[in-house]
């Protein structure tokens, strides 16, 4: 039972981080993605604003891939793969909670942190 809710958790912490990079890479302008990053949308006329968000994105795409990787590796690679991706997702909502919103830490950084957890606690 406690392989299938990691395999649920990581899941959608890989899911929600290609939300991110959707956002991001090519909806930044959109409703949601200002709601979302808090960003004022005459911020986001200016170019350079923008090649950051989908560098951004770029990097949480990666995120992402590295978790779904873990889904088709043999049964060796799995654990140190969701263990290293999971760690890079947490490491990044710390930087974000302290750099830019405090939220982040749980917004982009509470499921992965959830999936850690159980993660850990499964070895």
């Amino acid at each position: 039972m406690l392989h299938y809710i990691i395999v649920i958790l990581v899941f959608l912490v890989a899911a929600e981080h290609i939300f991110i990079m959707l956002l991001e890479m090519f909806y930044i302008k959109s409703p949601v993605a200002r709601r979302t990053f808090g960003v004022d949308s005459k911020l986001l006329e200016r170019k350079e604003v923008r090649v950051l968000f989908a560098n951004q994105g770029l990097y949480n795409g990666f995120l992402a891939a590295g978790l779904f990787w873990s889904f088709f590796v043999p049964e060796v690679m799995v654990i140190p793969l969701r263990i290293f991706f999971l760690t890079c997702v947490i490491i990044a909502a710390l930087y974000g909670s302290i750099t830019a919103n405090k939220k982040i830490i749980i917004k982009q950084g509470g499921l992965a942190i959830l999936a850690m957890i159980v993660l850990i606690a499964s070895i």
